[in-house]
């Protein structure tokens, strides 16, 4: 049984950064991709990041030059740091990966960014 363990939300000023961590219950490399996915009140869950085993990254549009994604494989960890941070950016923030055809999500991680 996967399961996915988001940490590192929080408030924070607008301008500043947070790290969120996804810890995994079995090892990362069994993924091939890794992803980070955000919903705020009243919208649709949006994808913010992608990693796949092999390092490569992909991102929003919203959130491009401003956040990165990172793994480490030796901790079974996915990093999201987050820079620059919006009120915008204000959502619940959730850790994603398919597995042997199956999605598994994390409960989520409260990020607020005030203004």
């Amino acid at each position: 049984q996967v399961q996915l363990a988001e940490s590192g939300g929080g408030l924070v000023q607008a301008g500043g950064s947070l790290r969120l961590s996804c810890a995994t219950s079995v090892s990362i490399v069994s993924f091939n991709v890794m992803a980070w996915y955000r919903q705020a009140p009243d919208r649709q869950r949006e994808l913010v990041a992608t990693i796949t085993s092999g390092g490569i990254t992909s991102y929003g549009n919203a959130v491009a030059g401003r956040f990165a994604i990172s793994r480490d494989n030796a901790k079974n960890t996915v990093y999201l740091h987050m820079n620059n941070l919006k009120p915008e950016d204000t959502a619940v923030y959730y850790c994603y990966t398919n597995h042997r055809s199956r999605d598994y999500w994390g409960q989520g991680t409260q990020v607020t960014v005030a203004s």
